[in-house]
């Protein structure tokens, strides 16, 4: 399994690609914008484009998705329903349907031999996801490296989110956590000395 990371335009989000080597295929998480970047990352890595996986709907998240369909057809999408909904604000951008597909709670995606299981962790958004495959937390703006995403937009909830910390903090074991903006960590720094976790879990 790798993991690729590149910052990408309007905001500087972190757009992962994950890849199984032996199969040689991928799925990119987040594309929020660059689209040329994202594509070039894929190339880079020389894996087939398996999918495209978001972590929620914010524009600065799918920004780039439109492009990639366009460049690579029938590339499945994978969104939680309650964010796949356009707005007229802009926030929730619409997003390609034809090869959109619906994932939540409990469900499972194969990227090649990579199983990348979905939590449901709402606060961000209310279909704000987790994505678990392997030692690997893709937290989206959930869970960052020394605090959490936001909670005052549309569809945001600072109790659903400190349901969802509390949730992440109590899985067994250590996580590498990369987050939608800024660096990466692990699960366990993040219990040691992000308040907001340790908030959620009723260690501050």
């Amino acid at each position: 399994m790798i993991v690729n990371v590149i910052q990408v335009p309007p905001i500087g989000t972190n757009c992962y690609l994950l890849g199984d080597e032996a199969r040689k295929v991928c799925a990119v998480v987040d594309p929020g914008g660059g689209a040329p970047a994202v594509l070039d990352m894929v190339k880079a890595s020389g894996l087939e484009l398996a999918a495209i996986l978001l972590t929620h709907g914010h524009y600065d998240h799918t920004g780039a998705v439109a492009d990639i369909e366009a460049a690579c057809p029938g590339t499945p999408i994978y969104i939680h329903h309650l964010d796949a909904k356009s707005d007229r604000h802009g926030i929730f951008p619409p997003l390609p349907q034809e090869e959109l597909r619906f994932y939540g709670e409990g469900d499972e995606v194969q990227v090649g031999s990579l199983t990348v299981g979905v939590l449901h962790t709402p606060g961000h958004t209310r279909g704000s996801v987790t994505l678990k495959v392997g030692d690997v937390l893709f937290t989206g703006d959930t869970l960052f490296r020394g605090s959490c995403g936001r909670t005052d937009l549309p569809g945001g909830s600072y109790q659903e989110m400190m349901a969802s910390l509390a949730r992440l903090g109590a899985l067994p074991g250590d996580y590498r956590v990369c987050p939608g903006h800024e660096g990466l960590s692990t699960l366990d720094a993040e219990r040691k000395s992000n308040y907001y976790l340790r908030e959620a879990l009723g260690r501050a």
